[in-house]
């Protein structure tokens, strides 16, 4: 033990800058290498260079694509024509929701039951045909609709019965 300044570190190794013997400069390893030496080559893919990976849409690129969407496969092998009219069902479901959350105001939540129960009935047609992806949120749009009506109608016969 070295009961210095340092603990009981051990004295540096002679030949070391701190040792005061000449600076030692560590091997840079990024440096081009010395007389008679070659880089050797940069590893290879194991199909060769220049394969574009799985899952890449090929020959869709902006140069020669010639409609951008509605039927050419999208990136990971996802069709672009699948999905395109979920427009009804999502509707529904907003109208649907606005019309439950909002039931205070029971004349508008009424006629926004109405509306999401509508339109969540013919999202729902075109989920079942295969024309849409969202038969869930169409059906949302059934329930909370309905739910709206439900909560609108009981408030205000409430609010009309009252004496």
């Amino acid at each position: 033990m070295n009961g210095g300044p340092l603990g009981s570190f051990p004295p540096p190794h002679p030949g070391t800058a701190a040792a005061g013997g000449p600076p030692v400069h560590p091997v840079n390893p990024f440096a081009p290498p010395g007389p008679g030496g070659t880089v050797p080559p940069p590893p290879l893919a194991p199909h060769g260079p220049g394969q574009i990976p799985y899952g890449y849409p090929g020959g869709y690129g902006y140069p020669s694509q010639p409609h951008y969407g509605g039927g050419a496969p999208g990136p990971y092998g996802w069709p672009g024509g699948a999905g395109d009219s979920n427009g009804m069902g999502i509707a529904g479901m907003v109208l649907g929701i606005v019309s439950a959350v909002g039931f205070c105001m029971w004349p508008l939540a009424v006629v926004l039951g109405i509306l999401g129960i509508t339109f969540g009935a013919v999202g729902r047609g075109k989920a079942r045909r295969g024309e849409a992806s969202n038969p869930g949120q169409a059906l949302a749009g059934i329930i909370c609709g309905s739910v709206g009506i439900v909560l609108a109608i009981g408030l205000g016969v409430l609010l009309i019965v009252q004496p």
